[in-house]
């Protein structure tokens, strides 16, 4: 199983960037039953859940992306994404795509990160 991320990139506060994951090696049925998501990691500071979403779609974000970050999966396409708005310098940080299978409960799979950096 690989994830692949893209998107990344520079933007200045306020813009937007569309992060996308790509699972392949993989079922279908299997990426259907699985939790998808993102974390990021800001220099100098621990590793955080950003958004994630669960088989049926349903998302969880942290606190401080909501009502700005939107996830979304398309099973069809084995991909998550993750749509940024209204980004701020504090958005800065490199995103990594996970993905935990039901099929494979003991494991949990990562992209390579992709880099956010927003300017003030």
């Amino acid at each position: 199983v690989q994830l692949q991320a893209s998107g990344g990139g520079s933007v200045q506060a306020g813009g937007s960037l569309r992060l996308s994951c790509k699972a392949s090696g993989i079922i279908l049925s299997t990426f259907r039953d699985s939790t998808m998501g993102w974390y990021r990691q800001a220099p100098g500071k621990e590793r955080e859940l950003v958004a994630s979403t669960i088989r049926s779609g349903i998302p969880n974000y942290v606190d401080s992306v909501k009502g700005r970050f939107t996830i979304s999966r398309d099973n069809a396409r084995k991909t998550v994404y993750l749509q940024m708005n209204s980004l701020t310098p504090e958005d800065t940080a490199v995103y990594y795509c996970f993905a935990h299978f039901t099929a494979y409960p003991t494991i949990d799979y990562w992209g390579q990160g992709t880099k956010v950096t927003v300017s003030s």
